[in-house]
């Protein structure tokens, strides 16, 4: 007889936890709040806004980021049917070819994200991503990419057990450099979510930062990489499809009230789907909730069984928001081919110009057939005020957080006499869902935010399994090798959820893959010297031997 497992979650970790269970031949149901799949991930339709037979126009919580280091994501959507696609969902990828800086002051700075040649001096190279007018002096740049290689040459016991414990603008010494420095750094550091320079550790931020600035010199494609079509069209929709058509049942509208804990098991949960309530019973149950709902369903039954679970508590602290805002434009503006980061905006804004990845969609078939570009932009500083308004966005209307954002934009493109935004081609704007106004005190709630990986937090995120044996968990706060809140690191917590399932059934299906992250293959031989050193308690060197 099938075991059962209950997936309480249906966004990118539910969907990935039922994807690999089914396909090991358990029965599966997933639960999911929202009225459509995909979690976090999901694209949503902006609604009333098509007219005379016409979709409605495509909104996204945020845009979407595949950077090249991206394994398990990539695995599971080349197991996701999409026409004559060979790989599945995964050949909707489509790359950027440009990572672009823009400033107030002169013209946008652009990188290339991909090179068709080897490389033999990586330290040379990453020198050359700077060459690009940032007003850097060259020891600024000497300095910058010290830091970068000492990470990449330190072992992974370093990264965990102190660099973790860093702040990544202590570990560049940001306060000592100039304020030009400060300036570019910061915004570098958005294009990593909504991390934050001053609070999020060295081991993310410094990692993660140099495997993308790796990813950018060395061949094998770009280091970005975007869908061609809005997300659920071309990613979570035929996801649902399949894992319907293998037998999971995916219930949407189906919020999870309570889940129960009884001598140290689960043994139910409470949901509401469609106004009716009923429990849930499982063998196995997996919460793939985000960090802050988890930290509501803790019960004092649950940490009686596992008093670790205490943690995601306070875990649920270290939360910021990120969240997306379209601009629909009359006439389509690529500002780049690939990301822009604005890096003097006070909201740390990032954007993509959506049309020009998206050759097969035909934006005259949405909203009322005028609209033929999308500027998709990320707000991830709700609490700095704004140019216009003085104002954060937390404290500002969706009308006055449209026209902060607008001006912010082309305060950044509209430079060096050429202008890329003009008011009259501005169609109409759509914010995020999540972010709910008014409130009573006046500032805005947003229903997902997103956990940052601040300093002293690593000994705060629980592994998949846990202390109560029928309970796992499959989300991007768990410990996982990509060790950053993105889907990636979401698919990763899924697997991990699955194999420890498969360990407590005694299951003899393989055990789902996890891949090893950010060991920079190229400096083995310094890792493997910083390692012995590390073992004796001395410090970083930089040496081989």
């Amino acid at each position: 007889m099938k075991k059962k497992v209950a997936v309480l979650g249906g966004g990118v970790a539910g969907m990935s936890a039922a994807h690999e269970l089914v396909e090991r031949g358990f029965d599966v149901a997933v639960y999911e709040m929202k009225r459509i799949p995909g979690g976090k991930a999901r694209s949503m339709a902006v609604p009333g806004s098509g007219t005379d037979g016409r979709k409605d126009l495509p909104g996204e919580h945020g845009f979407r980021f595949f950077p090249r280091f991206y394994k398990h994501i990539v695995d599971t959507m080349e197991r996701i049917p999409y026409g004559s696609n060979k790989k599945g969902v995964a050949d909707n990828l489509v790359e950027g070819t440009r990572l672009g800086l823009a400033r107030i002051d002169d013209a946008p700075v652009e990188f290339v994200t991909e090179f068709p040649t080897s490389i033999s001096d990586i330290r040379a190279l990453f020198q050359s991503l700077f060459d690009n007018h940032l007003g850097l002096s060259e020891e600024e740049v000497d300095h910058y990419l010290a830091r970068v290689w000492q990470v990449m040459t330190s072992c992974n016991a370093r990264r965990s057990e102190e660099y973790q414990n860093i702040p990544w603008w202590t570990f560049i010494e940001a306060d000592q450099q100039s304020a030009n420095f400060r300036r570019v750094f910061t915004g570098m550091t958005r294009i990593l979510v909504a991390a934050k320079a001053r609070e999020a550790n060295t081991a993310t931020v410094g990692t993660i930062g140099a495997q993308i600035m790796l990813d950018m010199v060395l061949p094998g494609g770009s280091a970005d990489r975007l869908l061609n079509g809005p997300t659920n069209e071309v990613w979570i929709q035929p996801w649902l499809e399949y894992l319907r058509q293998s037998g999971v049942d995916y219930h949407l509208n189906a919020k999870v009230e309570r889940i129960d804990c009884r001598d140290g098991v689960i043994t139910g949960a409470t949901v509401t789907e469609s106004g009716q309530t009923y429990e849930v019973q499982a063998d196995y149950y997996i919460a793939a909730f985000p960090v802050e709902v988890m930290a509501q369903f803790i019960t004092g039954e649950m940490l009686t069984a596992d008093p670790t679970l205490g943690r995601i508590k306070e875990l649920a602290e270290d939360v910021d928001w990120m969240n997306g805002i379209q601009f629909y434009l009359k006439e389509d503006v690529p500002v780049i081919h690939g990301h822009m980061i604005y890096m003097d905006s006070q909201w740390a804004l990032t954007s993509v110009s959506q049309k020009q990845f998206w050759p097969h969609v035909d934006l005259s078939e949405y909203g009322d057939g005028d609209v033929h570009g999308i500027l998709s932009v990320d707000i991830s500083d709700w609490e700095a005020p704004g140019a216009l308004f003085g104002k954060s966005a937390r404290h500002c209307t969706r009308e006055e957080i449209m026209q902060e954002v607008w001006h912010q934009l082309g305060s950044s493109l509209n430079v060096s006499g050429r202008v890329l935004l003009e008011d009259d081609n501005l169609h109409s704007w759509f914010l995020d869902e999540d972010i709910h106004l008014p409130n009573p005190d006046g500032v805005a709630v947003n229903l997902e935010p997103l956990l940052i990986n601040k300093v002293y937090t690593w000994e705060k995120r629980p592994n998949a399994y846990t202390g109560i044996a029928n309970l796992f968990l499959a989300s991007d706060y768990v410990r996982t090798n990509t060790d950053l809140a993105t889907m990636e690191g979401a698919n990763e917590a899924a697997r991990r959820a699955v194999n420890a399932i498969l360990e407590a059934s005694g299951s003899k299906e393989p055990h789902c893959e996890i891949w090893d992250m950010y060991q920079f293959s190229l400096l083995t031989l310094q890792r493997l010297h910083d390692e012995s050193r590390f073992r004796k308690g001395l410090p970083w060197d930089g040496e081989m031997f």
